[in-house]
């Protein structure tokens, strides 16, 4: 079994954050990378994949990728689509479908209102948090039925304000429109606490179930850190309706 880290949902949903653990890439992107753009050999990624499917039960062609951008545009899936789409963030309520997001530093932000069974990720880093594509997944869920007062939301691993260093100007840029985000590194240091950043962006659109899982990646050596290894590879966050019956 993958070791996966499992924060609680409501009932009909299920989510994962993955580790770099499990796979079969070797250095520098062992183990476990999920991305196909990093340069790993495809074949590894495919056997990756097909690896992180099995460990939540279901198969690898129910897995839905996007080309991540670091926008904010949103896609509403039915069903997986044929080429991944060029966005930042994913809704659907198809059961069975898993909705993938892949990081190495960002947040992999993983949303569900189990009541009316819409899920939604979303790929948070820096440009993202500043261009609002966590509150673009929520209105995009709030068109498919979603109430914000229902919705559950999970923030997993990304790099820690304590790692994070920017210049003043850019920490100043993405603080206003993400109040909270601003903060010092443990060196003193201009910096950013995205999930912070994050939680506050929430908290304004009346999200009140937030939680965090999984620690800095670029201090933990079991997570892939693009900041602390540069070529390295990606884990990601899943989450699915439960198939019907």
């Amino acid at each position: 079994m993958l070791p996966l880290l499992r924060p609680t949902w409501p009932a009909g949903v299920r989510g994962v954050f993955t580790t770099r653990a499990g796979g079969v890439s070797i250095p520098p992107y062992a183990d476990l990378n999920l991305a196909l753009h990093v340069g790993d050999d495809p074949r590894a990624v495919a056997d990756n994949r097909a690896a992180a499917a099995a460990a939540i039960g279901l198969p690898a062609g129910a897995l839905a990728f996007a080309e991540q951008l670091h926008g904010n545009q949103v896609a509403l899936l039915d069903a997986r689509p044929a080429t991944p789409p060029a966005v930042d963030a994913m809704v659907t309520t198809t059961p069975g479908l898993a909705l993938v997001v892949m990081v190495a530093d960002c947040v992999p932000v993983l949303l569900a209102d189990a009541a009316t069974g819409v899920v939604a990720v979303a790929h948070a880093g820096r440009k993202g948090l500043e261009l609002g594509v966590v509150p673009a997944a929520v209105r995009a869920m709030v068109t498919c039925g979603a109430d914000v007062e229902r919705m559950a939301v999970w923030l997993g691993p990304s790099i820690g304000g304590c790692c994070y260093e920017v210049p003043a100007d850019m920490q100043a840029a993405v603080d206003a429109a993400a109040p909270g985000a601003a903060c010092r590194t443990t060196a003193g240091t201009p910096g950013l606490d995205l999930r912070a950043g994050l939680e506050a962006q929430l908290t304004a659109l009346g999200v009140t179930r937030v939680g965090r899982v999984g620690g800095c990646t670029a201090e933990t050596a079991d997570l892939f850190s693009y900041r602390r290894d540069a070529t390295t590879g990606r884990f990601a966050g899943l989450i699915w309706r439960e198939p019907d019956g």
